[in-house]
């Protein structure tokens, strides 16, 4: 079986986009669109800006969507989703390729989230690291452990497990990894603190825009990053996605909960490659490609 993944932020670098662009009529017009609905031209910055002005989370998000769903709507005839997952950002992604969401209500709701996470970021200083070569109970055990706010956020890959929470709560669990034994512990540059407790004022702003749109039945079941399960029901899927911001990427069960509901092959939709790296640190017997 066919499962489809989409990257969330990250995953951008200058050019993103660009070939599409030139080379379909249709993504054309869609990025077109999609610079009419965000108010002014991302393509500009996607294309040849600069990474300064690409990574800003107001940008970022949006553009590694616009690119998702024009790489989907290119493929065409042979866009043939079984089932379908997305990492954060990515999940927006997946319902619009999958027909959940329309492009125009996917794409305001990414701008909502983005612009609601940025505020968040800048009400308190907080952070996220990277922590490598520890079990992930082990990883929950020390957050536990840290009186500052920090817990898992994102379980990448087996292995790989990100943290988020306040700067002070990063930095002492880091500390406290390493003694763990983890081969490394390494505070990343974002702007804050994603998929923590940190982030209930944009989950508060985004269930309301979320509860303003009209979602439908995917076409094929999608798997959540809040339960790692997969769901067809609008309301439920509804849910999920406000329920994320606060919550981890559960992307490891993810990956295995897809490989025993039948996915063989899985095809990133999105700029990058990341995710076709974490599926085979997670599960070596898959096939990975990319549109």
């Amino acid at each position: 079986m066919k499962a489809y993944i989409f990257p969330g932020q990250g995953a951008q670098f200058i050019g993103m986009g660009k070939a599409l662009y030139e080379s379909s009529a249709p993504a054309k017009a869609l990025f077109e669109q999609g610079n009419e609905i965000i108010g002014f031209r991302i393509t500009d910055i996607m294309f040849s800006g600069t990474e300064e002005a690409l990574k800003q989370t107001n940008v970022t998000q949006p553009a590694i969507f616009l690119h998702s769903v024009a790489l989907a709507q290119a493929a065409g005839d042979s866009f043939t989703p079984q089932m379908a997952a997305g990492h954060s950002l990515g999940e927006f992604s997946a319902l619009v390729a999958t027909g959940s969401l329309s492009f125009e209500d996917g794409l305001k709701l990414v701008v909502a989230r983005a612009n609601a996470m940025q505020k968040a970021c800048d009400l308190q200083p907080s952070s996220m690291a990277a922590v490598l070569g520890l079990e992930d109970a082990i990883v929950e055990k020390v957050c536990a452990s840290v009186s500052e706010i920090v817990v898992p956020a994102n379980y990448n890959c087996p292995g790989q497990l990100v943290i988020s929470g306040t700067v002070k709560g990063v930095e002492e669990a880091c500390r406290k990894l390493t003694e763990a034994g983890a081969r490394r512990a390494l505070v990343l540059n974002v702007g804050g603190a994603f998929h923590s407790p940190l982030m209930e004022p944009a989950r508060e702003e985004l269930e309301k825009a979320i509860e303003a749109t009209p979602f439908a039945e995917p076409v094929c079941p999608v798997f959540q990053n809040i339960t790692a399960t997969a769901s067809q029901d609008p309301d439920e899927i509804k849910r999920n996605l406000v329920a994320q911001l606060t919550g981890p990427v559960r992307w490891t069960q993810t990956i295995l909960n897809m490989i025993g509901a039948g996915a063989e092959t899985f095809i990133e939709t999105g700029p990058g490659n990341v995710l076709q790296g974490l599926v085979r640190k997670t599960d070596r017997s898959v096939t990975t490609s990319a549109i």
